[in-house]
């Protein structure tokens, strides 16, 4: 908490920019302040994967990577935008983060069964 605001860190993939902000929007307005992603790699945002290699990872997405991690950690909980139940890979990994340092995970989409694979 800062003050009387819970600090919640936005996690997701970054096709679902549209999702993002809706949530984002929404969360901010009940009260909370909200921390979300920089980039939007999977929306337009290039930058993520420029001199990419085939199998591999950039510098940037390693360090975005990062850094949303960082954010977890200033979060009080973190909210999953996983439209269509989608969660990938860099997702899986925030939420073992968030659960491994004790933050509650609340998910968009949850109906109580374990969500499955992404693609």
């Amino acid at each position: 908490m800062v003050g009387k605001y819970k600090v919640i860190t936005l996690c997701g993939s970054t096709r679902f920019k549209e999702a993002f902000m809706e949530i984002q929007k929404r969360l901010t307005l009940e009260g909370n302040i909200v921390i979300s992603v920089g980039l939007f790699g999977h929306s337009g945002d290039n930058e993520v994967w420029e001199n990419m290699e085939e199998g591999t990872r950039t510098a940037t997405k390693e360090m975005l990577d990062d850094m949303h991690k960082r954010k977890i950690d200033m979060a009080d909980e973190i909210f999953i935008i996983n439209v269509d139940r989608y969660i990938g890979e860099s997702t899986r990994s925030e939420i073992a983060y968030a659960e491994a340092t004790g933050k509650p995970v609340r998910y968009l989409e949850d109906d109580g069964n374990r969500i499955p694979e992404g693609d």
